[in-house]
C-alpha cells in the first residue's frame, strides 16, 4: 500500500505503508541514533511528533517488552528508509510491524530519509501528515498547516501519570543492561526520591533504584506541599514533551521546593529549572535528537557522548549570577547543564540514563545520591 508524508510547506515524500493504516499529524523531527528504535517509539517526550530515523534499516531486531521506556509508543508516526517485515533476534517477542500496527502507529518506508533530514535541517522542524490518501495532497498539506504548533503547548500534563505510585525496584531491563548500570553500596542507606512525571522514562527509575533509592512517582501537577508531605530526601523532575513555558504549575513548584530539598532535573525538567531560576527558554531550529551528541563537562574538562531528545533549550545569557553553567553542547555551544551555586540543585539537558546507551553520564545519578546524603547530615 502506498503512503505519503506531506509537510506544511508543501513538500511531499512518497513511500510504502507499514504499521497501522491510519492518518496522523504531528511535528516532524529526525533522530540520528543507530539503535534503540523501540526506546524511541516509547519515549513520552515524542508525544505529538512524527519521527524520521536516519539509520537506514529499522525493525530488523524486532521488539521486546524489556526495551520499552513506557507502557506504549508515543510517536505519532514513523518515517524510515527501509522497514524490516521480519525480526532476527533471540530477545524479540513481536515483529516491529505488528507491534506498531497493534499500537496504532503508521509507518512510511522506502523514503529517502536523507532528503527529509536535509530539508528539516535547512528549513527547521515543521508540521506534517502521514496518510495513505496519496492523491489528496492539497488536503493533507492544509491539515498540516492547521495543526496546532508545539510552541505554547502543555503536553507534559497529558502524558503524565494520573495517580501516585511507587516504582517496583525489582523491575529489570535485561542481564546485559543490569551489568552496565551503576549500583550503590549494598550497605548504603536507602534514600526516598519523589519523581515528578512529565513524561518519565522507565530507565530513569531503574537508575534511581540502582542507587538504592525508593522512588515515588507523582503526577505533573502535584503541589510542592504534597511532595514535601511525602518526606523526600530528594526530588527529581523528569523529561517530557512540549514547550516548558506553559508549565506554570511546574515552575512554581520548583521555586517552592528550591532550598528545601535536593533537586535533580533531566531534559524538560532542566528547562523547568532554568525558568524557575529566572532564565528564559527558546525553540531550537531542528532540535537535538540522537545518541551521539558530544557534551563537555566544564567542571572536569571531560567530554561525554550523550543521548538527547529535545526541541527547546535554556538561554544561558538569561540566567542570574547565582546559577552556574556546568555542561555545554560541543555541536552548537548550547547550554547542556546547570547548577545553583548555593542551593542543592542541578540539571542537564541530555539523558544520562540513556538506554541502550551511551553510558558516559551515569555518574550524575551518583552525584544526586551524594547530594542527598550530604543534605541528610545533621
Amino acid at each position: 500500500m502506498q503512503a505519503i508524508l506531506a509537510l506544511e510547506d508543501g513538500r511531499l515524500f512518497r513511500g510504502k505503508a507499514f504499521g497501522s493504516v491510519v492518518e496522523r499529524v504531528g511535528e516532524v523531527v529526525f533522530n540520528t541514533s543507530l539503535t534503540g528504535y523501540q526506546e524511541i517509539f516509547t519515549d513520552p517526550s515524542y508525544a505529538g511528533q512524527i519521527v524520521v530515523l536516519t539509520n537506514p534499516q529499522i525493525g530488523n531486531y524486532g521488539t521486546s517488552p524489556s526495551d520499552a521506556e513506557s507502557s506504549r509508543p508515543y510517536i505519532e508516526g514513523l518515517i524510515v528508509r527501509e522497514f524490516s517485515p521480519i525480526s532476527s533476534n533471540w530477545r524479540s517477542s513481536e515483529v516491529t510491524d505488528e507491534y506498531l500496527e497493534r499500537n496504532g502507529v503508521p509507518v512510511v518506508s522506502e523514503i529517502d530519509t536523507r532528503a527529509v533530514v536535509r530539508h528539516l535541517r535547512a528549513n527547521g522542524v515543521m508540521r506534517g501528515v502521514i496518510s495513505t490518501a496519496v492523491e489528496d495532497t492539497d488536503r493533507l498539506v492544509a491539515m498540516a498547516r492547521a495543526h496546532k504548533k508545539m510552541d505554547g503547548t502543555d503536553l507534559a500534563s497529558v502524558v503524565s501519570t494520573k495517580t501516585v505510585y511507587t516504582w517496583d525496584s525489582t523491575e529489570k531491563k535485561n542481564e546485559t543492561g543490569d551489568k552496565l548500570l551503576p549500583q550503590a553500596s549494598a550497605s548504603a542507606e536507602q534514600m526516598h526520591v519523589v519523581a515528578y512525571d512529565f513524561g518519565i522514562k522507565q530507565n530513569i527509575l531503574r537508575m534511581l533504584t540502582r542507587e538504592n533509592c525508593r522512588v515515588t512517582v507523582v503526577p505533573a501537577k502535584t503541589s510542592a506541599a504534597d511532595v514535601m508531605a511525602l518526606k523526600p530526601d530528594g526530588v527529581f523532575c523528569s523529561n517530557g514533551p512540549g514547550d516548558p513555558e506553559p508549565l506554570d504549575y511546574a515552575i512554581a513548584n520548583v521555586q517552592e521546593l528550591q532550598g528545601k530539598v535536593p533537586l535533580f532535573g533531566i531534559c524538560l525538567g532542566h528547562q523547568i529549572f532554568g525558568l524557575a531560576l529566572g532564565g528564559k527558554t527558546y525553540k531550537l531550529k531542528f532540535g537535538h535528537h540522537g545518541g551521539n551528541h558530544p557534551i563537555k563537562n566544564l567542571e572536569t574538562g571531560k567530554v561525554e557522548i550523550t543521548a538527547q531528545n529535545h526541541n527547546f533549550n535554556v538561554d544561558p545569557n538569561s540566567l542570574p549570577d547565582d546559577v552556574e553553567v556546568t555542561h555545554v553542547n560541543l555541536n552548537d555551544d548550547t547550554l547542556a547543564g546547570l547548577k545553583h551555586k548555593t542551593d542543592p540543585m542541578f540539571s542537564v539537558q541530555y539523558h544520562p540514563e540513556a538506554s541502550p546507551g551511551p553510558h558516559d553520564s551515569h555518574y550524575l545519578f551518583k552525584d544526586f545520591r551524594k547530594m542527598m546524603e550530604e543534605w541528610r547530615k545533621p
